[in-house]
């Protein structure tokens, strides 16, 4: 299933970001390290706010950032728990739960309706509309970027798949 596949796209690519965040030297780039954790805090509290939205839950966080971000290796257990909660979710899920609608209030105080599924496809896309501005920080550090799209995946994870075409 496509989605499943995105979900295990959207772990690898976090992993590697946040991998590569770590080659930061924040004592001579400080301004990219504090960049970096601030858009991995914003992925990880978006994240957790739809998770509880799904859940139809209490949601944890009032907004989508915080005034004090917190270390890289707390975002990052933050990051792969929520990562390996959505590919559980998603492989729990039926077809009809997936397609079944879900209100809620965005934390601007918006009314929003969204598909289960649309809203996992929102928090892959919104990933790597981050891994993507975090990649900049990287660049600017003069830290590794890694490759993150869907094929480098694709092609990592089934070898057989780069054959003759």
């Amino acid at each position: 299933m496509l989605l499943l596949d995105a979900l295990r796209y959207k772990a690898w690519a976090d992993r590697r970001t946040l991998d590569a965040v770590t080659e930061i030297n924040a004592q001579s780039f400080p301004s990219a390290m504090a960049f970096a954790r601030q858009q991995l805090n914003h992925m990880v509290r978006v994240e957790e706010i739809f998770r509880a939205r799904l859940l139809a839950t209490q949601e944890p966080h009032s907004s989508t950032n915080s005034e004090v971000v917190p270390e890289l290796a707390d975002l990052g257990k933050r990051l792969a728990a929520s990562d390996e909660w959505l590919q559980s979710y998603a492989r729990s899920a039926s077809l009809a739960q997936l397609q079944e609608s879900i209100r809620f209030t965005f934390t601007d105080g918006k009314p929003g309706i969204l598909s289960r599924e649309e809203v996992i496809f929102h928090l892959v896309n919104h990933g790597s509309y981050h891994r993507g501005a975090i990649g900049h920080a990287l660049d600017l550090a003069n830290a590794s970027r890694p490759a993150d799209t869907f094929t480098v995946f694709i092609h990592s994870a089934e070898p057989h798949r780069r054959g003759e075409t």
